[in-house]
């Protein structure tokens, strides 16, 4: 190949350099659209809580939800979030900045060793970020200073997901990238996607058969797809089990009030990972014949009554209908690991043995309207108990 056909098929194809100048302006949309969000969710606050990450602060997402946060911090240990003393806050504006004013220079050098080592950088600097801001998160939610924190759970950490939600205590977090994070993502996808095209050309600057623009956006749909089917294994990755019960902070979410520590209650884990506490068993199932949004069922935990602090699985649970052995809710049902407890029980406070099939027939059989007003440590109402078949 001659000089002049070499100089030529290093350069980048015309459509290429046009996709690379209009990504590299589309990054300076994060300087006033929010980078990342956490938000929030429990019964005590119905409007949640919430974050806005920006490229230089944090503020709440409603007036006070930052000094709220804050003073929630403080029962269990966490350090306060003062956006001041973040310095990747300070040093984020100027690292944007040298990534579009390089961009702009690549897209208008037009070349493709230009290119690559810029993909590079860029690639690099994301990554790095997302390690620092996981490793800001394991700092803010591990590092605890249990002398202050009124609430003290051995081996509990608070740590916030980085991408997706968690259970932590009895509020759900949820942290996905804001508007300005979708942006850098998809500016990061094409340029990947435009370097991935450079590299496969094979003609006399770049261009082939089916058109510089027409390839170059091929491959970003191809890339596209790929980054975004990441993101949402990334998200539903793992299968959570459930967490203990926090007698006193967490709250049923059918009767809404604070569980107890009284041997009785139960956790629905929803297809999406959110977590459900309930006060008893009763509550637990009258809450899925109403349905659990529209998030579809994981798995479904009781209490243990001979280990109030363990969690079974529902379906495999021994369970005990007794108007000798109140439960929270009045139905007097009760939950075992182990048949020999449950069969024990019996012996000491009478009753029927039953099923996870006969406890949901029980209740629907008992609170055929839903489940009535009724307070904590009432006695078990006495309901005949549906037979295996649930008749």
């Amino acid at each position: 190949m001659a000089g002049g056909d070499r100089a030529r098929a290093s350069r980048m194809a015309k459509g290429s350099r046009i996709l690379i100048l209009v990504a590299s302006i589309a990054l300076g949309l994060t300087y006033i659209l929010p980078i990342w969000t956490i938000s929030l969710e429990a019964p005590q606050y119905p409007e949640g809580l919430g974050m806005v990450i920006r490229l230089n602060t944090i503020e709440g997402q409603k007036r006070h939800d930052l000094s709220n946060i804050n003073n929630l911090n403080h029962y269990i240990g966490m350090q306060r979030i003062e956006p001041e003393s973040i310095p990747e806050l300070r040093i984020m504006p100027f690292v944007v900045a040298g990534l579009i004013l390089t961009g702009v220079l690549v897209a208008w050098a037009g070349r493709k060793r230009l290119l690559y080592a810029w993909t590079a950088v860029f690639l690099a600097i994301s990554l790095v970020g997302l390690a620092d801001f996981w490793k800001w998160e394991y700092d803010y939610g591990h590092n605890l200073d249990e002398e202050t924190a009124i609430i003290k759970i051995p081996g509990m950490s608070y740590q916030p997901p980085l991408i997706g939600s968690r259970e932590i205590l009895n509020f759900t977090a949820h942290s996905w990238p804001g508007t300005g994070g979708v942006i850098a993502i998809l500016v990061a996808l094409s340029v990947v996607g435009v370097s991935i095209r450079e590299w496969r050309s094979r003609g006399v600057g770049g261009e082939r058969a089916d058109g510089g623009v027409g390839a170059s956006a091929k491959t970003l749909v191809g890339a596209g797809s790929l980054g975004l089917a990441m993101m949402v294994g990334l998200a539903g990755c793992g299968d959570p089990g459930p967490r203990p019960l926090v007698a006193g902070v967490d709250a049923c979410a059918d009767c809404l009030m604070v569980l107890d520590a009284n041997g009785h209650g139960g956790q629905i884990i929803s297809s999406t990972g959110r977590v459900y506490t309930f006060d008893s068993v009763e509550c637990m199932a009258n809450h899925l014949r109403a349905g659990v949004e529209a998030e579809g069922v994981r798995s479904l935990w009781v209490v243990d009554f001979s280990e109030p602090g363990s969690l079974v699985p529902a379906e495999e649970a021994f369970y005990l209908v007794s108007p000798m052995l109140a439960s929270p809710m009045g139905l007097g049902v009760t939950a075992f690991a182990r048949s020999e407890d449950r069969d024990g029980a019996v012996h000491a406070f009478g009753g029927d043995a039953a099923d996870w099939s006969g406890v949901k027939a029980l209740v629907s059989s008992a609170w055929p309207q839903g489940r009535p007003s009724r307070s904590h440590g009432g006695h078990a109402t006495e309901v005949p108990l549906p037979d295996e078949t649930g008749a």
